[in-house]
Parts: C-alpha cells; sequence; structure tokens
C-alpha cells in the first residue's frame, strides 16, 4: 500500500492505522479542525441572517464606523470608500452565503477545497479592509492546510462524488 495518505482507501482500517499512527493522529487533528472551523463559519453566517445582514443597511454602518478608527491615509480606508461601502449590499450577500458555504462545504467535507478558497476569500478581505490583526493569522494558515490537503476524500462526500465525477475538479 501506498504510504502517503491522498484518499481514504485503506486510511480507517485497523490495520493502516497501525502501521501509521502518527499520520492517522494527524488526519484526526486534520478533520477536527476543519471541523471546528467550518462550526465557526456556520454561526458567522447565522449570526448574519439573524442580525439581518442581507435586507439592511448594517454592514454600511459597520464601514462607516470601521472608517472613523483607521488612519485616513491607509489602504484600508481606499477600499472601504471605494468599495466594500459602495457595494456593502453585494458584499454583505458575498460574505454572508460565502460563510455559509463554507461551513457546509468543511463540515460535510463537500468540494473542501473551494470551501477553504471561500473562506481564504472572505478572510483577505476582512484583512484588507482594515479588520486584520495577529488573531486573523491562525485562520489564514487553517485555510492554506485545508486547501493544500485532500481532507474531504479523508471523510467527506468529495470521496463519493469523485468517484461518481472522475472529471471534476469540485471533488478533488
Amino acid at each position: 500500500m501506498n504510504d502517503t495518505v491522498t484518499t481514504a482507501d485503506g486510511l480507517w482500517q485497523w490495520q493502516w492505522i497501525r502501521s501509521h499512527a502518527l499520520r492517522t493522529t494527524g488526519v484526526v487533528v486534520h478533520l477536527v479542525l476543519r471541523t471546528l472551523f467550518g462550526i465557526f463559519w456556520l454561526a458567522a453566517g447565522i449570526n448574519k441572517i439573524r442580525k439581518d445582514w442581507l435586507t439592511t443597511d448594517i454592514l454600511e454602518e459597520i464601514y462607516l464606523d470601521r472608517l472613523t478608527e483607521l488612519p485616513p491615509d491607509s489602504f484600508a480606508v481606499m477600499y472601504l470608500q471605494f468599495f466594500a461601502i459602495p457595494l456593502y449590499e453585494l458584499v454583505a450577500w458575498v460574505v454572508t452565503w460565502g460563510e455559509l458555504y463554507a461551513a457546509v462545504g468543511l463540515l460535510l467535507g463537500l468540494t473542501t477545497r473551494w470551501a477553504a478558497g471561500v473562506s481564504l476569500f472572505i478572510l483577505v478581505n476582512l484583512a484588507v479592509g482594515g479588520y486584520y490583526d495577529a488573531s486573523l493569522i491562525p485562520f489564514f494558515i487553517l485555510n492554506i492546510l485545508f486547501l493544500s490537503k485532500p481532507s474531504g476524500q479523508w471523510l467527506g462526500l468529495d470521496r463519493w462524488l469523485a468517484r461518481r465525477f472522475p472529471d471534476s475538479r469540485w471533488f478533488r
């Protein structure tokens, strides 16, 4: 059997687990982190729906308030003034539905790498919009980890769907 973990073939068999204890531990830790991150995005998306982000100007108010906290000559101010504030309705929809998509993808192992890509996109836009601090670094690292490993193949719907649609990039 191949020593690298690329799919779930053999991964969850007792013989493989016993002979690859460290790798199995790494896979389990990865899957736990993926699940926790999915729960984080689910809570964030539900919170935005409950606070009516999709039908009110709450995001515009948040951005306008943020403008008063940032240095006037910063890139974040330009980003907010020329992109995020004028398009706050679109941004609210993209962020809310992006968070929910990332949550479902990470929790179910469904288009897992795409879900991590959407998650990374949201985080980058948060950082560019002036909400960057050191607490985002672990989130960036997690997204890079989720993009680099086929965890939906290990445990999730990606494995089944990749077999059904072998030419699709969505389930790799």
